[in-house]
């Protein structure tokens, strides 16, 4: 995967999909790859909205993201996921980008960073986190509304199925990543440097209160279904550390 785009390109995405009444939702592609990419987008209270894991999207699904108002935050959830952020900023140059603080260098190689998430207050409606046991590296998002919570994860949790071919052999067999709701081996490897301090954030937020869905930023929402409430499988999976 390239480190970043310099120009708008668009690729093979989903339509933007609202999931409540501040959380909008738009699924990619990635070039070369079966894996699935998500951008999440938040209102917040006062209003402005904030793009967590930015995708360059088409034309009808800008038109739409316009619609919903100003973007006002450009959230980089990690040094990895920079792919769009570069053009995204281009796009929307008034827009601060923030990132947390553990990864800003990385961030920094692409685009300026205003701020870290740290250096954010909650609004109320929008709550930015750094995980603990990730060296400051991995953030997390969380949304409330009439809906009840929204918890948006990035790297360090996969909900991905498993898919055929050769790459889906690395997939699941080597890289450890499809196959459901998971910590990769290579959030092991990458992301996680305190498994203990991780877990127990883990367990922090799949106890935070009317948790609705956990959003991750490859694959498939974590949503609530018979006997299988997000905070009950997230809890599951922090075990697993």
């Amino acid at each position: 995967m390239p480190r970043m785009h310099t120009a708008w390109r668009v690729l093979p995405h989903r339509p933007l999909a609202q999931l409540s009444e501040r959380v909008w939702r738009l699924e990619g592609d990635l070039e070369g790859m079966p894996m699935k990419r998500v951008m999440t987008i938040a209102r917040r209270g006062d209003g402005g909205l904030v793009v967590h894991n930015a995708i360059a999207a088409d034309d009808p699904a800008m038109a739409a993201i316009a619609g919903l108002g100003e973007i006002r935050a450009i959230l980089v959830p990690n040094g990895y996921h920079r792919l769009d952020a570069k053009v995204f900023h281009e796009r929307f140059p008034a827009a601060q980008v923030i990132c947390p603080a553990g990864a800003r260098a990385k961030v920094e190689q692409v685009v300026p960073v205003n701020a870290t998430y740290a250096e954010v207050a909650s609004d109320g409606a929008v709550e930015l986190q750094t995980i603990d046991g990730t060296k400051g590296r991995e953030g997390a998002m969380i949304v409330r509304d009439g809906d009840g919570t929204t918890l948006v994860l990035n790297d360090l949790v996969f909900n991905m199925p498993h898919v055929p071919g050769a790459q889906g052999f690395v997939l699941k067999h080597i890289m450890g990543s499809s196959g459901g709701v998971k910590i990769t081996r290579i959030a092991r490897m990458l992301v996680i440097s305190d498994k203990r301090a991780a877990r127990a954030h883990l367990e922090r937020l799949a106890a935070l209160p009317e948790l609705r869905r956990v959003i991750v930023s490859h694959h498939e929402i974590i949503d609530r279904e018979p006997e299988r409430e997000p905070g009950r499988v997230l809890a599951e999976v922090a075990a697993t550390l």
